[in-house]
């Protein structure tokens, strides 16, 4: 083993002891029954770690083979130590934060048998901790003047009270020990016992931030200019030029209107882009009704695209062809998300959709949706790093997961399937664009609210107005197509996660230009099969590297057709 995969490895195991939380996401089944230390002298643990191992690869020197992976451990265990030194570890009050992370970690638990639900029980007895830990960094935080803002705090105290359960409904953990049953056993008493301190912990957390943090806590919102860029580094791994993104964003929206005003006029004539939304959503062969049949449905479609796209357009191993689609619980994200398998696959790969209490379900959008969230999107790309694990180093497959390659990769795969001819349909044609318009809509609204830059004049929306979050909301809604609680959970997100709304169509775009940068490397000698093998191989990096390492592949790189 070469001495930077050593070192990965050995960030790999003390960065899962560390963090167990994250390793049993990514499928390390030895934490699947603890959790994370999120207090002050936990984050700083993992910050030290990362200082250390950075220091370590920088006096190694690597082969060509493995220079990708060196510099992703460079740029990443960089960015991490930054992120700690400017404090950005004390803001952690967003709608994906620890309370999220713990909760969500719960969805992944092996309930096979009496020893699956004794490490349940176990898992649930330590949620008080972990939250008493989380709580007492944003104590520090407040102590510091490092606070979120007060419609953040609020919006994850909605969070944490759904899972506490409240006013007659049951709460998150009372409902998953329901699925056991063994007739008042101790391991039953034991379950409940967990269930009541993991909810009562909730509640506890949904008190301290509606009673202290919130009335501490500023009602503006966006992080400005200063914190910004860093999270831009954080999450795309690229050098951007913010002013030209934000344009990039609104030329693109234009783009995108157009193309589904085209779209629209096919499915009704005369009646816009509204209209053809009615007429979609108000035909009852264009709905599925009921939960249980639209799960059923998402799983049949991506099981039929496996095999459409399998030995065709990409070369998918078996291991990866399995993939489960899945209802996420109430109370979290309203966007749909996906978790990887575990390295062995004895996880699969799963999809979550949110209902939002829904039980209606137009198919109009869901098609895209189900292509970027399966295959060929997340999980044909995490799935597939997973599979060549040993052709990488640990760092490249478990810990260097950069959104504007994943999240890019994704959208790319809805237009991907456009280009394929498997969107022929003008429903969900209209779908995947409006699905793009509403990621380009992220970027006109991620960047200005945080940098606070004013709606160009010559736009129809509010024309040179400053940025709130009630217009980001009505924009969204406008521009996505979606209800107020959806938008609203949407802008939310974008103000807790700074620069992650932008990493999906500024990761397609960088996607599409590494494309094009093969195509003319290569000639006549590309292939389309070929380069995407070669692109999802170099396993998890960011935008910049991903544009070196694309620009090198020629044609010797190519298979003969």
């Amino acid at each position: 083993m070469s001495q930077v995969n050593q070192i990965a490895l050995e960030y790999l195991e003390a960065a899962s002891r560390l963090d167990p939380v994250s390793a049993f996401t990514r499928g390390d089944l030895r934490f699947a029954a603890e959790l994370t230390d999120y207090s002050p002298e936990g984050e700083s643990a993992r910050a030290e770690l990362a200082r250390t191992t950075l220091g370590q690869v920088r006096r190694t020197v690597s082969a060509d083979g493995e220079k990708i992976g060196r510099d992703a451990m460079l740029d990443r265990l960089q960015v991490i130590g930054d992120l700690f030194d400017s404090q950005e570890w004390l803001h952690g009050v967003n709608v994906f934060g620890p309370q999220v992370e713990i909760r969500q970690s719960f969805d992944l638990m092996p309930l096979r048998d009496d020893s699956d639900w004794s490490a349940l029980a176990a898992k649930m007895a330590l949620v008080p901790r972990a939250l008493a830990g989380f709580q007492a960094t944003l104590r520090d935080g407040m102590q510091r003047g490092q606070v979120d803002s007060r419609r953040l705090a609020l919006a994850c105290a909605a969070q944490t009270r759904t899972w506490a359960g409240t006013q007659g409904k049951p709460g998150y953990f009372a409902t998953l020990i329901s699925r056991y049953r063994a007739g008042g056993s101790s391991l039953e008493r034991y379950l409940g016992e967990g269930a009541a301190a993991a909810q009562t912990a909730y509640l506890a957390l949904t008190r301290f931030l509606e009673d202290e943090y919130a009335k501490s806590a500023p009602d503006s919102d966006g992080v400005g200019p200063e914190r910004y860029p860093l999270h831009v580094r954080r999450f795309l791994g690229v050098e951007l030029d913010l002013a030209e993104a934000y344009q990039f964003g609104w030329s693109e929206l234009d783009r995108l209107e157009q193309e589904m005003a085209e779209v629209a006029e096919r499915i009704a004539p005369g009646q816009g882009i509204a209209g053809a939304i009615a007429q979609m959503e108000g035909d009852p062969a264009r709905v599925i009704e009921g939960e249980d049949s639209f799960r059923a449905w998402n799983q049949e479609l991506l099981d039929a695209t496996v095999a459409q796209l399998s030995g065709r357009h990409f070369d998918i191993p078996d291991p990866v062809r399995r993939v489960e689609a899945m209802i996420a619980p109430p109370g979290g994200s309203p966007a749909m998300y996906y978790t990887p398998p575990s390295l062995d696959f004895s996880r699969p790969g799963r999809t979550w959709y949110p209902t939002l209490g829904r039980t209606r379900f137009p198919l109009w959008t869901e098609v895209s949706t189900a292509y970027h969230e399966g295959l060929p999107g997340h999980h044909l790309q995490l799935a597939q790093i997973c599979y060549i694990n040993d052709q990488l180093n640990p760092f490249q497959t478990l810990l260097g997961a950069v959104s504007g390659h994943t999240e890019g990769w994704a959208l790319y795969a809805e237009r991907l399937m456009d280009e394929l001819g498997y969107l022929d349909k003008d429903d969900y044609r209209l779908g995947m664009l409006a699905a793009q318009a509403m990621r380009a809509a992220r970027v006109v609204v991620d960047i200005g609210l945080h940098l606070r830059i004013p709606i160009p004049t010559h736009q129809r929306f509010h024309p040179g107005e400053n940025w709130s979050w009630e217009l980001a909301v009505q924009f969204m809604m406008e521009k996505s197509r979606h209800g107020r609680e959806f938008c609203a959970g949407e802008v939310d997100r974008y103000l807790g996660v700074p620069a992650q709304a932008i990493s999906y169509k500024v990761g397609e775009r960088v996607w599409l230009e590494a494309r094009e940068s093969a195509r003319r490397n290569c000639g006549p000698r590309f292939n389309l099969k070929a380069f995407h093998k070669l692109a999802l191989n170099l396993g998890c990096i960011g935008l910049d590297q991903l544009r070196d390492a694309i620009a090198k592949i020629g044609p010797d790189d190519m298979p003969l057709a």
